[in-house]
């Protein structure tokens, strides 16, 4: 037998690794994912770029919006964030309700917020680096 690496089929989360809105939703995700369902990288990595090339995603040269990879599917934007609510602890998956209103209003919402994310929240100068207790959770490249 060989010792293959498993390989891990839980969602990822690709998000803007120097947006403050988006590390600080990265760490609101893991508070209240405490069975490490998700993993994440950031949109910037070398990985991000090779994993959704490969599936054959090539839009997201902006990163203007999380994405998440669930069960071999793309989701961008809001049915990406509600998808993420969705398995969160607490009331959050009630927002996954928000799906009954159509996804150009979602996403109207979604890029106001997302063409202003720097100006309203700022940027760092380089991508979050996780602490050691959730650094696994982390794909890096």
């Amino acid at each position: 037998m060989g010792t293959d690496t498993p390989i891990d089929h839980r969602p990822i989360i690709f998000f803007d690794g120097v947006c403050n809105l988006c590390n600080g939703a990265v760490r609101f995700v893991i508070r209240r994912d405490p069975d490490s369902y998700f993993r994440f990288a950031t949109l910037q990595s070398a990985y991000a770029r090779k994993f959704l090339s490969e599936m054959g995603y090539h839009e997201f040269s902006e990163m203007d919006s999380i994405i998440l990879i669930k069960e071999g599917n793309i989701f961008v934007k809001s049915d990406a964030a509600l998808g993420i609510a969705r398995h969160l602890s607490g009331i959050w998956p009630a927002l996954y309700g928000l799906r009954i209103f159509p996804r150009y209003l979602r996403n109207f919402v979604y890029d106001l917020v997302a063409n202003n994310r720097y100006k309203w929240f700022g940027k760092k100068d380089a991508c979050m680096i996780p602490t050691p207790e959730i650094r696994s959770r982390f794909i890096e490249d």
